[in-house]
Parts: structure tokens; sequence; C-alpha cells
């Protein structure tokens, strides 16, 4: 079994970054909060990319260019890297959705994206937020809407691109990909079923003894 321990040592007088006070209750405002600010700071690094972890989460698995996560309250949180639409620089279509709990188009500091919320027939949400050429899903309860945005909205801004690495990863034909997999930017109809089903494999045990990443927030 291969381990690699990442360990963090995050001062935020010396990494620049200002302290902002985040809402309870408004998921938009923290949105504009943390996507406005540029993120510097990476603790989980692979082949052509790179990005932060926030304290509180852990991160359990990776298979090609998904990850899984989890948090303190047992919330998993699937990740999915889609460096071919960022190296051909795919445009953001996606169209925001008026019966969905909460849908907005994200467009911050060059980056885009979405965030759509829809709420699931046993009175879970699910969060489908798209930034940065990445998207993440999580399926949690109400009260715990506002955490789970906030935590995944420091994940996808904080993605950054090796554009040498993936010049030569996609140019020779290395880099691996199905094509099945969802697309980015568009307007799913965000059922529960769907959501578990893209992420059967990755949720498999056998996955859980490679390439595991420990992050520790002490």
């Amino acid at each position: 079994m291969k381990r690699i321990v990442v360990l963090l040592s995050i001062v935020l007088l010396m990494t620049g970054c200002s302290v902002k006070t985040l809402s309870n209750v408004d998921i938009g405002k923290n949105i504009k909060t943390l996507l406005s600010e540029k993120s510097s700071i990476h603790n989980v690094y692979f082949e052509g990319y790179k990005y932060y972890v926030p304290k509180g989460m852990q991160f359990l698995n990776k298979e090609d260019y998904n990850a899984t996560f989890v948090d303190a309250k047992g919330y998993k949180y699937y990740l999915y890297v889609d460096a071919i639409s960022y190296y051909h620089k795919v445009e953001n279509t996606y169209q925001e959705n008026d019966t969905s709990h909460f849908s907005r188009k994200i467009n911050y500091n060059k980056k885009t994206g979405y965030i759509q919320i829809d709420k699931q027939d046993d009175g879970y949400y699910l969060i489908n937020y798209m930034y940065n050429y990445a998207k993440m899903e999580c399926l949690v309860s109400e009260r715990d809407l506002v955490t789970s945005v906030d935590n995944m909205s420091y994940i996808l801004r904080s993605i950054k691109f090796n554009d040498k690495i993936l010049e030569s990863l996609i140019g020779d034909n290395i880099l691996s990909y199905q094509e099945e997999n969802f697309s980015l930017f568009e307007d799913t109809t965000s059922k529960k079923d769907d959501f578990l089903d893209v992420y059967q494999e990755i949720d498999n045990p056998k996955f859980k003894d490679e390439d595991q990443i420990d992050i520790d927030n002490d």
C-alpha cells in the first residue's frame, strides 16, 4: 500500500490571505467572498494539477481524475477534474434553473462555472458545483448546505493546472479518461440515483488502500 502524508502548516499572516467572516445562511454571499479571492495554497498534488483541501476534510481515495473526500460529519464529497475541457478551453454553457432550490452561473477571476442545488425525495439536498474545469457533488441535509458549499468552494477555487504537463499527457495520448463522464456545463436532472451511479466504482473499498493521502489538520 502506497501512503503519502501531507502535513499542513498554514499561517495566514505568512500566506498574505485576509480573514473574512463567512455567512451562516447566505450561500451566494459566501461563494462571492471565497471565489473572488485568489488562492495560492495547495496541499494535494497530482500529475498535471494541484489543489487545497480545507481543515476538517479527509482525502479518501483517487481513481484517474476522480477523488473522494469526507468531512467531519461523514458527508462524502466527489470531485472530478476535467483536464480535457481545460486543455481545450470548453465554454461554460450552463443555464440557471428556476425550479432548483439554488441555481447560479459563476464567473470570478476569469474562471467560470455554476452551482445547482436540488432537494431530493428523502429531504436531502444534492449539490452540483462546477468551477474552474472541475466539478464536485455532495448530498447533505438542509442545515449543512452552507458549510458544505463553503468546503467545495475552498477546493474548487484552488485548483491549478500545470499546462506543460497536461500538454505532454494529452499530446502523447497518455491521459486516460472516460467519455461517458457527465458534462460539466450541462444542467442534469440532479437525481440522487444518477449521482451515486457515477461514483459506484470510486467508492469500492478496493481503491481505499491505494494512493491514499492523509491530511493532517492539527
